[in-house]
């Protein structure tokens, strides 16, 4: 080395993310269970002089707006309180998830951030220390788990704060169309409508409808959401706020419409679809329900992807 110049450790490589969107609650499962649905938020992240996005895809005002940046939060944060710098970086986005309509856009935003900070922080955390991170700073473990795990999954937080992730290999095909309304709604909002205490009879079936979900995933019987998807927790408190829930509720056992749930806290809806009708169909068959009661809806046809945020970046497994 040349007198008088300094060592400089070299800068962490580019890195992309890709994070799926993510339908929390399934009915009954309040808070425990999550899918990964097949609409995702790309992330480019490379170091920089200073901070600076590029958004593009939905609700790219939104994904742009450096101030109050989610992703960028969240990566300051984690690296402050891991005592390190946060280099600036220059983010390319491209969103395909709905803010703010119960889809884990949050959710994957505060991920991007904190693989953002594990990437160019060289930070050596598990996949598990990385969604209880999440899950933390989103008050519960399911969004987060699926989105970075891909698929079903189960999850809960341990004493220590970590998560505890049980993964389920659905059986079959699983056709889904995702009905999302104009008007968003925060998940404070909608956890405010909750009450404080249960009837015991209201937890019974909560857990029996959970349980026989799990079984419908697991074993492929579609036919069985119809009931398993009923809920006594949080869809009667939130349907006021979400009236695209009882209108389309009205739909389950009609052909092809297998079981409808709300969406984590909604204001959208996940329709279970028969996966032998046609998707096009269905979808002209709910808009028309919609249209004759006066309810408006983008109808955005997706499945279960097993593709979680995971895949994304190094870190070592558990």
């Amino acid at each position: 080395m040349s007198p008088g110049k300094k060592s400089r450790q070299p800068h962490a490589s580019a890195v992309q993310l890709v994070l799926p969107a993510t339908s929390a609650n399934l009915g009954p499962a309040f808070d425990a269970a999550a899918l990964a649905l097949a609409l995702f938020l790309r992330v480019s992240a490379r170091a920089a002089t200073e901070f600076s996005v590029v958004a593009s895809g939905r609700d790219a005002e939104i994904c742009g707006r450096l101030e109050g940046h989610l992703i960028l939060t969240t990566y300051r944060e984690v690296l402050q309180a891991e005592g390190k710098q946060a280099p600036p970086l220059a983010l390319r986005i491209d969103n395909q998830i709905p803010i703010g309509k119960g889809c884990g856009s949050s959710a994957a935003a505060r991920l991007a951030g904190i693989a953002l900070a594990v990437h160019f922080g060289r930070l050596r955390w598990s996949d598990s220390r990385i969604v209880g991170e999440a899950a933390r700073r989103e008050h519960h473990p399911d969004n987060a788990a699926a989105c970075w795990m891909g698929g079903l999954v189960v999850a809960r937080m341990s004493g220590s704060g970590e998560a505890q992730v049980a993964p389920i290999k659905p059986k079959g095909r699983w056709p889904l169309l995702l009905a999302v309304p104009p008007e968003s709604l925060s998940t404070e909002a909608a956890r405010r409508v909750l009450p404080a205490q249960y009837l015991r009879a209201d937890a019974v079936a909560n857990i029996q409808n959970s349980m026989l979900l799990l079984a419908a995933f697991a074993q492929g019987r579609g036919d069985w959401l119809a009931c398993a998807l009923e809920d006594r927790m949080h869809q009667p408190y939130r349907a006021p706020l979400c009236p695209l829930l009882p209108g389309l509720q009205e739909l389950v056992g009609t052909p092809g419409i297998l079981g409808v749930a709300l969406s984590g806290a909604g204001p959208s809806v996940l329709l279970f679809l028969d996966h032998k009708v046609n998707v096009d169909r269905a979808r002209t068959r709910v808009a028309e329900h919609l249209r004759a009661r006066g309810l408006a809806a983008e109808l955005i046809p997706t499945a279960i992807t097993p593709r979680g945020a995971s895949r994304g970046i190094s870190r070592p497994k558990l």
